[in-house]
């Protein structure tokens, strides 16, 4: 994962640490999602050159301590309980469950602030991999993934939108098969989307993503 392909965003937290999950905003920082106290603000939008944040994350028993500095509003992400947000402040542009999880942060503030959003963080590595079409077998590389799909090293020539079984290895977890989707081409790599994955298999995928950010 290249610094240079990952966003700079600064985003607040009104919550307490208990609101989050473990490791999310260790994780989310790495990622580009720089998550600071209300009381850090200042600096370290002086450090990115900001005025204001791009986000806030708020506990829905904190909103009221969520101020404006003037101007377009900045959006608001509450951290509730399971019934979600009510009301019509315009702030609010979406709501997650407390603890929040890395995975939930990460899908919402690509969708509120990503041109391109993304809906699972990826992870560069360099997995073996095992390829299957029409009864022929070959080797190949895994050079990063994501529970959504990876980016897959071949030898052997594959057409843009056609299937292929995909086997790899993960630590703790074993082999895992999944069926895959030729679905983008990365000279001289392919992007490959995984299709009908199984929960067992996609939960598996995201512990070890998540594992091998927090180690970057």
């Amino acid at each position: 994962m290249e610094a240079r392909t990952l966003p700079n965003r600064l985003l607040v937290s009104h919550a307490a640490p208990e609101a989050y999950a473990p490791m999310a905003r260790v994780i989310l920082a790495k990622l580009g999602y720089r998550i600071v106290e209300p009381e850090d603000l200042p600096a370290a939008a002086a450090e990115l050159g900001l005025e204001r944040p791009h986000l806030r994350l708020v506990d829905e028993r904190s909103l009221a301590d969520a101020g404006n500095e003037g101007g377009p509003p900045v959006p608001i992400v509450v951290l509730c309980g399971r019934h979600g947000v009510t009301g019509a402040d315009p702030r609010i542009v979406g709501a997650i469950r407390r603890p929040a999880g890395l995975h939930e942060i990460y899908r919402l503030v690509q969708q509120v602030l990503e041109d391109t959003p993304r809906s699972t963080p990826r992870v560069p590595t360099h997995l073996p991999a095992r390829c299957q079409r029409d009864g022929c077998e070959w080797r190949g590389a895994v050079l990063s993934l994501s529970e959504n799909g990876c980016l897959l090293r071949s030898p052997e020539p594959l057409l843009l939108g056609s299937r292929i079984a995909l086997g790899f290895e993960l630590p703790r977890s074993g082999r895992l098969e999944v069926d895959a989707e030729i679905a983008y081409q990365l000279v001289p790599d392919m992007g490959v989307v995984f299709n009908g994955t199984s929960p067992s298999v996609r939960e598996a995928i995201g512990a070890y993503v998540s594992s091998a950010l927090a180690l970057l």
